[in-house]
């Protein structure tokens, strides 16, 4: 697999879609703190780590009615074409409705956090 985080956000695109409760996948550093973010921001419901040497990040999905809270999911930085921004122009997400996720110095956070530390970094990816 080239890229495992476009691997763990199609698979909450479709688990959302299916109206799946939750969706497993396989756990690195990277993913956790991205399913941190989306937990922080209310978009999934938990997350946890399960298992000691093949982990496992188990992420259940929010719902309201028959709709999930997840409306898209877009993968901006690729394996094939990074994208990188400076602090003073990280993008705004449906005019701030959505979340913007970025790899920067001192870790994964918000578009809306690294904006006002003034940090840039790697545009991992849009969600609304």
């Amino acid at each position: 697999m080239t890229d495992p985080i476009s691997d763990m956000l199609t698979r909450l695109r479709n688990a959302n879609l299916a109206l799946v409760p939750e969706v497993e996948v396989a756990h690195s550093r990277m993913k956790e703190s991205i399913a941190h973010i989306l937990k922080k921001e209310g978009y999934i419901a938990d997350c946890s780590v399960e298992g000691k040497t093949a982990k496992k990040l188990r992420l259940k999905l929010k719902y309201q009615g028959r709709k999930g809270v997840l409306v898209g999911l877009k993968r901006v930085s690729k394996p094939g074409l990074r994208r990188y921004v400076r602090g003073s122009e990280l993008p705004r997400v449906l005019g701030g409705m959505g979340t913007a996720i970025v790899s920067t110095p001192r870790g994964v956070m918000t578009g809306v956090d690294a904006r006002r530390q003034n940090l840039g970094g790697e545009l991992i990816c849009y969600i609304w």
